[in-house]
């Protein structure tokens, strides 16, 4: 019977539509046997998820996207079965303290020009979110300004827009050595998908691998053929774990739950990469 595996989702503890229970829900009702829940920069949706994973009889694994960057351009790094604890942990807090303050100004600009103010954002995000642009774009949308996240992000919120402001990241190459440090499993997400901005070049992504980067993310929704194979060809030469999933964010984006999977193989190498406390929820009855 064939695996179905799911490594990277986002839920309302960052900038999804659904709480961490609700992901769970639509996993298992998706045909889904493993899922990785990866908010940005936090681990707080890790205990609700559990519980709904046993509940629903769904495999876990507890995952982080780290936000990184390199000479201006931003990185999203997946971190699987990271520390609880140490500096990746206080590299976050710095990240989402960042973050805040970020946003604080955004609204502030975007509040001269359109209809917003950063209450209203809180109030679209919910208390234990990681506020970033998603939160403006629903706040755009629940005020009339736009129709979608799409449309708020290609007229107001795109990099190098009047009213963009940057946050604190970590530079990837560290990234990467603080959740080994840790224990856990580092993967680059979507590393070659210009359709979201610029990237970095293959360098980049061989020094990460020379400091123990596991596995890349090939498959996804925002790769197109030859950014696949792009991929694939740099896993070949430095032997990284391969990786597809959705980037699921609910009714944020139009990713659905398993667009695209990781093989089990695949996913057996990955696990065989952690060492530290933090463990896969197994569930599958």
């Amino acid at each position: 019977m064939s695996v179905r595996i799911d490594l990277h989702t986002h839920s309302t503890c960052s900038d999804g539509t659904t709480t961490p229970a609700e992901v769970v829900a639509e996993a298992a009702r998706s045909g889904l046997d493993v899922f990785a829940l990866t908010d940005h920069d936090t681990t707080r949706g890790w205990d609700e998820a559990a519980a709904a994973a046993r509940e629903h009889g769904i495999d876990l694994v507890p995952g982080i996207e780290v936000s990184c960057k390199h000479e201006g351009i931003s990185i999203h790094l997946l971190a699987y079965l990271p520390p609880t604890d140490g500096e990746l942990i206080t590299e976050l807090e710095k990240a989402r303290s960042s973050r805040l303050t970020r946003a604080q100004r955004m609204v502030e600009r975007l509040g001269e020009d359109v209809d917003i103010t950063y209450e209203q954002v809180l109030s679209v995000a919910g208390a234990d979110a990681t506020i970033g642009r998603p939160h403006m774009a629903d706040a755009l949308v629940a005020n009339g300004v736009v129709a979608n996240r799409s449309e708020a992000f290609e007229r107001y919120l795109y990099n190098g827009s009047p009213y963009h402001v940057g946050h604190y990241a970590l530079d990837p190459v560290r990234a990467v050595e603080l959740v080994r440090a840790g224990g856990g499993v580092p993967v680059m997400a979507h590393p070659f998908a210009e359709s979201r901005g610029r990237i970095v070049d293959e360098d980049v992504v061989r020094a990460m691998a020379d400091a123990g980067l596991v596995g890349i993310e090939a498959h996804h929704r925002d790769h197109d053929a030859s950014q696949v194979e792009r991929a694939l060809a740099i896993a070949r030469e430095r032997d990284l774990v391969v990786t597809g999933s959705s980037d699921f964010h609910g009714a944020g984006k139009p990713n659905r739950l398993g667009e695209n999977t990781t093989a089990p193989d695949q996913y057996e190498r990955l696990l065989a990469g952690a060492s530290g406390g933090t463990e896969v929820v197994r569930a599958r009855h």
